[in-house]
């Protein structure tokens, strides 16, 4: 059983920047591929950013070279780095871990963009 942990949402302007943070409950974070996937309402949940066990990230269109996605090993942790928000980016973002058999999801954490 892992137990994943976001933190880091909240309001901010369009324009605006946030960092969200994912720590798992295990030393594991180095060795699977994790990823961010955000849903706003109504809407499904999507693929925001994803990084695997060797460090290779992607990221779907709508966030290249906005988002950035790295993780702390010695931290079991991943990170979401959001520059350039927008109000289209308003959603709760959930961090989760692929074990091949099994997946994990965090709580979420929300991300509102508005002036």
């Amino acid at each position: 059983q892992v137990q994943l942990v976001e933190s880091g949402g909240g309001l901010v302007q369009p324009g605006g920047s946030l960092r969200l943070s994912c720590v798992a409950s295990r030393t594991i974070v180095g060795f699977y591929t994790m990823a961010w996937y955000r849903q706003a309402p109504g809407k499904k949940r999507e693929l925001v950013a994803a990084i695997s066990s060797g460090g290779s990230t992607n990221y779907t269109d709508f966030v290249k070279g906005r988002f950035t996605i790295s993780r702390d090993n010695a931290k079991n942790t991943v990170y979401l780095q959001m520059n350039s928000l927008t109000p289209g980016d308003t959603a709760v973002y959930y961090c989760h871990l692929n074990l091949g058999h099994i997946g994990y999801w965090g709580q979420g954490t929300q991300v509102t963009v508005s002036s």
